[in-house]
């Protein structure tokens, strides 16, 4: 599937409308879900924040007992224990991706702020709807696009912000994944369960949120084994004109390029950046996913940190001609930092991390490329 279009959504910052008020300055959250994404991406960064944000309920229609529970908090089946209790500020839905819409609508009907896991929801309308229907009732709806968070990423960000590329020409970035098993399992398409659906919300988020809304974008999605098999490639390329661009580019603009593929046996470079000055490789990806995956946990203080070899490498003529070629040391990640932003959101009447134009905006491009090839 290769094609090209333009964006035309209005970039306008959604912000707290202030209808919900709080009763006191800890944020008191609830789950709705109990699975992978609550235990493994979620409850695990708020360990060192309990001093100002308070887990108290979790539902799940069947409580099973594949995760350790927490204490001190409510792990109930009863959804009304969670929808009902007036001490809860918001709810955070991380539900299988089709269950979103219904669920959020659910919470918002109650009265309840949303967080709603990625991707957001099924189609467009449906994620215009939440918002429309959030606005109405002066609640919060946001997605939880913690990978804005990742070292990687913010490591990329800090060197882009030194100047010393100058202007830039082109972004490479790379989620890739040796899992032939998934695709060569999956017989049929389905958007819903679609590689280009679940990851793209990662990366192009990470576009969106930091070169900002491109005057243009063009798509290579491919299903490798064939038609009606799951797409399990993707190529998107996006494209600033500096006019509109917030940051120093080349006259002829920049490209900003997203490449996954479920059958890469070596991945590539997590991020590489060119300027006219030099050039800077990330290989390594942020550490964080790894070490929760063998449950090393955030209360480690070496969670997540990259160590020498992990580092990135920037190159670069300097202002008087000379070569430079060096490592540099890795930014912190915390993914938890999305919830030190939803705390000034509704505590501190802050506006929202991740706005409704970004969101809408990734939906259209993500309803856009998830066709299926005929």
């Amino acid at each position: 599937m290769v094609f090209f279009d333009t964006i035309n959504h209005n970039d306008a910052t959604f912000t707290f409308i202030g209808g919900f008020t709080m009763s006191n300055q800890q944020l008191t959250i609830g789950y709705y879900g109990n699975g992978k994404s609550t235990n493994r991406y979620h409850l695990p960064f708020l360990m060192r924040r309990q001093a100002k944000i308070r887990v108290k309920t979790i539902y799940a229609r069947t409580l099973k007992n594949d995760w350790p529970r927490w204490e001190n908090i409510t792990y109930t089946n009863q959804v009304d224990d969670l929808l009902t209790d007036t001490t809860i500020d918001v709810v955070v839905v991380t539900t299988p991706p089709e269950t979103h819409y219904q669920i959020a609508k659910q919470v918002l009907l109650a009265g309840k702020n949303v967080v709603l896991e990625k991707p957001f929801t099924h189609s467009v309308a449906e994620a215009q709807e939440l918002f429309d229907l959030a606005k109405a009732k002066g609640l919060m709806i946001q997605g939880y696009q913690n990978r804005r968070f990742d070292s990687d990423f913010l490591t990329t960000q800090s060197v882009i912000e030194s100047g010393k590329l100058g202007p830039l020409t082109e972004v490479e970035m790379h989620f890739d994944y040796f899992r032939p098993e998934v695709p060569l399992a999956t017989d049929h398409y389905d958007k819903a369960s679609s590689y280009v659906y679940n990851h793209a919300c990662h990366t192009v988020d990470q576009v969106l949120a930091y070169f900002g809304q491109p005057t243009s974008y063009h798509a290579d999605v491919r299903q490798l084994l064939g038609t009606g098999r799951m797409n399990d490639y993707f190529d998107l390329d996006f494209y600033y004109q500096p006019e509109t661009s917030a940051m120093p580019i080349t006259p002829g603009g920049l490209k900003v390029s997203i490449k996954s593929s479920y059958f890469r046996i070596k991945p590539r470079p997590s991020f590489v950046v060119y300027g006219q000055r030099g050039m800077f490789m990330k290989a390594d990806k942020d550490r964080q996913e790894a070490d929760l995956k063998k449950f090393y946990l955030p209360d480690h203080d070496d969670f997540g940190l990259d160590q020498p070899q992990h580092y990135g490498t920037l190159t670069y003529y300097d202002d008087q001609g000379q070569y430079h070629e060096e490592a540099v040391p890795t930014v912190p990640g915390d993914n938890g930092r999305f919830y030190d932003a939803l705390y000034d959101t509704l505590i501190n009447h802050q506006p929202v991390l991740v706005t409704e134009a970004q969101t809408m905006q990734q939906m259209m491009i993500l309803d856009r490329i998830t066709q299926p090839l005929k």
